[in-house]
This record gives structure tokens, sequence and C-alpha cells, in this order.
């Protein structure tokens, strides 16, 4: 988390402020139309008709040139409240006047703020002296882009000026650093090289199609968690991916979520969904039989795609798809035994991350008091819901950062933040505790005395979606896949022609003990070879030549750790077998 947010937000809406004021001292305010300007993630950006004239990413130096020049004289804020009349014969153009009527039919005050001799409509959230509390140093422009007015493709489309903003010179540097390595990381140029994913405009945008080699990695990742799973007592099932719109009807998902989902009307006129998400489908399996107290907890894993009607501008590589695949799961138990079940969710999902290397943070998301109608069940619920979150964090030794407002309309959760290789954050697993859902499908069991006794419900995700924590994954290892999951992990090179047939025996060897090994007899000189291996990301790589031949044995090099000594097959196989299955 960025330290003193809100006054690095208010840094950053005061620079949208002034990179306004240049573009208007350079391109005169009678020329332009200026719409409007937040802070965003590290920095800021404002949305400008420049009518006829052309920016482009050259033209940011003397904007900024600009910006630094006049900072010294932003040295405090003028805040004024307007009629609507007012306002609309202070800012003429079209988009300023559409903001107006807005804001007066919601019966909100129309404020704007003065500043360096430069007025606009805003709502406040500035430093109070620019001059002073922000570094010229620390700030830069960044790109140009389009954007249509609103964010809507039907209006006009806008260009958008970005830039970057921090409190230090440092910590603006250390971001280009952390960014320019992230650019070298990117999970889209890096699949695209190692052939794991393929997009085609056919399919559709935000639908991938994953190669042999993507599909073994989504698999062994799958399978590690089943692994853990099977071992908490968990139990497959399998749903459709359709179903009528009254199960999300019931849920409370229709009303929530209805504009986002994808819908099929059938030849008799029903209205189906395909899924967007797995818990509804659960209760329905759950809710096949009556179940006593004793047969509880029931643990249902799934392992399936669900699907949203993202916007396309939105999508982008795995990070961001139309068809998730969830590692979805949910216990149905009783309240007193929801501890004890969480407690084995959070420690798979130490065990999971922890294999690839990643801290983790858990985040508790809690329901807004404030705002109740947003959520489904009694304000008791819900606390009773969360108290029983904050007892797993604290059980295992953990300080949460506390969310107000970020849980799931159907109950509070842990989210867990996990930092990668080059520092940043990303939301990965998620628990969370539901006593709402049971009570809208009326899920019980029989308890000790004959009776009827509501459940709870906990929906456990590890990886969440498959795709994203690929795109995660791949840029966290630089696309150097550990061993275990790597889908070739071993290459055999032999030098010559008269070593191949000692080579084919080793990688026949491997082969038969599911070491997934690729043979390289291509005709290239051994360097070319040893390039190609090491550029494809391979873990390991043979080199076969007369002394390897003659004593019987293979020297393998590492892509880690370089040329390791000269071995016998079976102390070869014995050293993959131990790093496979310790997950190293």
């Amino acid at each position: 988390m960025e330290k003193n947010s809100e006054k690095l937000n208010n840094l950053r809406h005061t620079l949208a402020h002034l990179l306004a004021a240049a573009v208007g001292e350079i391109y005169k305010f009678d020329k332009i139309k200026l719409t409007l300007g937040p802070a965003v993630e590290n920095g800021f950006y404002y949305d400008i008709d420049f009518g006829d004239e052309k920016i482009a990413d050259k033209d940011l130096k003397k904007i900024e040139d600009k910006m630094r020049k006049k900072l010294p004289k932003w040295t405090d804020w003028e805040h004024k409240e307007m009629s609507k009349d007012e306002a609309l014969a202070f800012f003429k153009n079209e988009y300023k006047i559409e903001l107006i009527n807005e804001i007066a039919d919601r019966g909100e005050k129309i404020t704007v703020y003065t500043c360096g001799g430069f007025t606009d409509l805003c709502r406040g959230g500035h430093v109070e002296n620019p001059a002073k509390e922000i570094n010229p140093d620390a700030f830069k422009l960044d790109r140009v882009a389009g954007a249509y007015w609103r964010g809507d493709e039907k209006n006009k489309m806008l260009t958008r000026i970005y830039g970057l903003a921090f409190e230090t010179k440092e910590e603006l540097d250390a971001y280009l650093t952390q960014r320019a390595e992230a650019e070298k990381r990117d999970h889209k140029k890096l699949g695209q090289e190692q052939d794991l994913f393929c997009f085609s405009e056919l399919v559709g945008a935000g639908l991938p199609l994953f190669t042999p080699k993507g599909t073994m990695v989504r698999d062994l990742l799958d399978g590690f968690v089943w692994e853990l799973r099977e071992a908490a007592g968990y139990e497959r099932v399998d749903i459709p991916h359709i179903t009528k719109k009254e199960l999300y009807e019931k849920s409370g998902h229709w009303d929530k979520f209805k504009d986002d989902l994808f819908r099929i009307t059938t030849r008799e006129g029903h209205v189906f969904a395909m899924k967007p998400m797995n818990c509804p489908h659960h209760t329905q399996i759950y809710a096949r039989k009556q179940w006593s107290y004793k047969e509880l907890p029931q643990r249902y894993a799934n392992t399936t795609k669900v699907y949203r009607d993202e916007q396309t501008g939105e999508l982008s590589g795995l990070s961001r798809v139309r068809s998730i695949t969830q590692d979805d799961a949910h216990v149905f138990c009783r309240l007193k035994d929801a501890t004890e079940e969480m407690g084995k969710i959070y420690n798979i999902v130490k065990t999971f991350y922890g294999a690839f290397g990643f801290s983790l943070q858990p985040r508790l998301s809690l329901h807004d008091p404030k705002n109740m109608k947003a959520y489904l069940g009694t304000e008791e619920v819900w606390l009773n819901s969360e108290k029983s979150l904050r007892e797993i964090i604290e059980k295992n030794g953990e300080k949460a950062i506390e969310a107000l407002g970020e849980a799931a309309f159907y109950g509070p959760k842990i989210d867990f933040m996990a930092k990668d290789a080059i520092g940043r954050e990303h939301q990965v697993a998620t628990i969370q505790l539901d006593m709402n859902m049971p009570e809208r499908f009326d899920l019980y069991c029989i308890n000790e005395k004959g009776g009827q006794e509501r459940i709870v419900m906990i929906h456990a995700a590890i990886m969440g979606s498959i795709e994203r924590f690929m795109s995660i994954l791949i840029e966290h290892v630089a696309g150097n896949f550990p061993l275990w999951l790597s889908p070739v992990q071993v290459k055999i090179i032999p030098v010559r022609e008269n070593h191949n047939e000692y080579a084919k025996k080793v990688y026949e060897m491997l082969k038969e003990q599911n070491i997934r090994a690729e043979f390289d007899d291509a005709d290239m000189n051994l360097g070319t070879k040893v390039r190609n291996a090491k550029n494809s990301k391979i873990p390991y790589w043979i080199v076969v030549g007369d002394k390897e031949v003659e004593a019987k044995k293979v020297t393998l090099e590492s892509r880690n750790k370089g040329q390791l000594d000269q071995m016998s097959t079976e102390e070869l196989l014995k050293k993959f077998e131990e790093e496979i299955k310790g997950k190293k």
C-alpha cells in the first residue's frame, strides 16, 4: 500500500489541474475544451478535446516544462460555490455543461477551485500549497492516449494525457525502474515466446486459447491445488455452464450482475445465463438430500469456466478475460465448525503461494455499516461473520489490512495480497464466510436434537482465476517456471551425430520416468542449440559428447546455476524426482 494515500491522491489531483492549466496556456483556452482530470494509481490524467490539433508523446516535454514553470506561483487555493446558472455562464464547453447539469440534478453543490489564476469545476481534494508540497522532480508526463468521453464508445474520442506523480524523485525513479522490468516480464510477450496461449479474432477478444504447453501448465497448477484440497477432505463435483435465470434471482446475483451476464433465450422463450460464478449451483448439490450433522462438513471442489461480459477496453491478456477458469470450492458446515474449516483453507493458501515464493498479506474485506442496502442479510450476521474471519487471521499470528466496504454483497472475505518478485501487489486467493446464501436457499442440517439447524457456506478460491494467476506467475518468475511446472523440463543435446545413439538412450530413459524431455538433434552447432535452450527458459539441458559416451554418464547444465557435475543417469533421476516432489 502506498504511504499517505490521501495526501498522495490530493497531490496527484492537484497536478491534473496544473496539467490542464499548462495545456490551456500553450494551446489556448478558447481553442481547446477541458473535460475532467482525476488522480489514478501512480499518477493522474486529464481528458481534453483539442479540436483539429493533434497531440503526440513528443509534445509532452513542452507541456511538462510549462507545468514546472507555473508551479512556483501555485501557492494557495480559492474555493467558491456557484449556482447552476453561474456555472453554465462560466464554463461554456459542452463537457462541463453536461457535468454541471448532472451535479445540479443530483441536488449537490457546484464548486469551483482556483489556483495560480486557473479555475476549474471540481469537488476538491488538493494539497494546500502546491508550490511547497509538490516536488518538481517527482512528477513527469507519461504518454498520450485516446479516450471516449465518459468511457462510452458512442461519444467523441478525446485526447488523454497521462502523468506519473510521487512524493519524492526516488519513488518516481523506483517506479520507472519497476515498470521497465515489468515490460520485460510482460506475460503477453512471454506467453507468445513460450507458446503457452494465443487469441483469435474469429473466437473473440478476452477468450484465450491454450496450446499444449499452456494447457499442461494449467493442469499442473490445478493438480497442485487439488492435491492440497484432497488432503483436506474435499470431493470433486461438476456443474453445467448455463442455468435458468431463476437460480440467480434466488441467490441475489441477478439483481447485482444481470448486466454483466451472457444471456441465452431458448426456442421456447426461457431465459438462461452462462454462469458467472459457481456457488449457486453448488448449493443445489447440497440441497439434493437431507443431511445429518454427522455428515458435515460437505466440501465440494470444482475447476470450471465461468463467463462475464467484460468491456472490450478493459480486457488485457490473461489478466482480464471473458472466459474465466475458477478453481472453486464451497464448504457446507455448521457455524461452530466454520473457523476450523477456514483454517484449513488458510493453510492451503499459504502452502500454494509459498511454493512460488510469494509473500502474502491478508486483507479483511468488510461491509460498510452505513450502506447496508448494498448487502444481503442483517447487521448482526455480518458482524458475527467478520469476527470469525478475524479469529482465523489472529490464529495464524498475522495482522490484516481492513478494507471497509470491500466485502462481496453476500459475505465478508479474507483477500490475500501477494507481492511479486519486482514488488508489485496482486489480490489472489479469497476465503469468504457466507451466512446469507444458506438462508436464501434454506440450507440446513438435522442437529443432535432432531431439529433443523441453519448451516453456513464457505467460499474458497485458491488461484481464483487460473488465467489471471498464470499472468501473475509468468511475470513473477519472468517465464522461468520451476522444474515441476515447466512444460519442457530438460533438453538432451548431442554434440555431434556420433553422440546421438547414447543421447537418445538418455532421452528415452527420462521419458519412461515421466520426465518431460526434448531431444535436439537439429543440424546446428552446439552453441546455437545451448542458446536456444536458454532462450526457451528450459530448467536443465544435458550436453552429450565424447566424455559422456565414454563414461556412460551425463553432464547437466542448469538455467540458474550453470554447469553442474557429471553424474550417472540414476543420480540424475534422483535429483529430478526430489526437486519435482519438493516443488522447489
